[in-house]
């Protein structure tokens, strides 16, 4: 009889235990590519404060020498804040950053990246470093696959950009697309098909000097 009374209990036990597993809104790392779709659907990463936690957001705000600055762009994040159309992004560390490169443009426009990839398709990981300009940075860059980089923009001082720094930025391809669109598209001298990996031929600026 007690056994009985046991088995019943441990069975009770049992589904109350899935009842709780299912209710669970379990969090998955958005490093990892497989939770893309938990990560553009969760509005916890739309809505946390750039400068905390470890959500990646758009319109992050990046303290650099004790002022804060925006990835120049168009004012569609959180609060007016800037940033490069379809990016998101957290810390990785001092000067660094690890972002995520949608296929959407400014204020949701759809396919702004590629035309041939479905609209908000996760398209690029994207490794960040902050630094100075210099030929002999551009060639070291370059050669591990930063070919990009991109400007910031004071927060204090709409329209001013940081004197010395720039972000030099890696673009990872997760998938296969064709890269036919981007600020001043159509851009036919960057226009290529993305496999992937390390993408080289993203819109080449890292050899134009930096002067603000």
């Amino acid at each position: 009889m007690k056994s009985k009374i046991f088995e019943k209990f441990m069975i009770i036990v049992m589904i109350a235990g899935l009842f709780i597993a299912c209710d669970t809104n379990e969090v998955i790392d958005p490093v990892d590519a497989s939770s893309d779709l938990q990560f553009k659907t969760d509005q916890q990463f739309k809505t946390a404060n750039g400068k905390i936690g470890n959500a990646f957001v758009h319109g992050i705000i990046v303290e650099i020498d004790g002022e804060d600055y925006y990835f120049t762009g168009p004012p569609d994040g959180l609060n007016g804040t800037k940033d490069v159309p379809g990016h998101y992004w957290k810390m990785a560390g001092k000067n660094k950053l690890v972002g995520k490169h949608f296929n959407e443009g400014p204020f949701g426009a759809p396919q702004w990246w590629s035309s041939d990839a479905d609209d908000g398709a996760f398209l690029y990981m994207v490794h960040a470093i902050i630094d100075t300009w210099s030929l002999e940075k551009a060639e070291y860059y370059a050669s591990r696959g930063y070919v990009h980089y991109h400007e910031f923009e004071s927060v204090a001082n709409p329209g001013e950009l940081h004197p010395t720094k720039i972000v030099w930025l890696k673009h990872t391809a997760v998938t296969s697309f064709t890269l036919d669109g981007g600020p001043g598209a159509p851009n036919p001298p960057y226009e290529h098909y993305v496999t992937p990996g390390v993408d080289p031929l993203f819109p080449r600026n890292g050899f134009d000097p930096y002067n603000p």
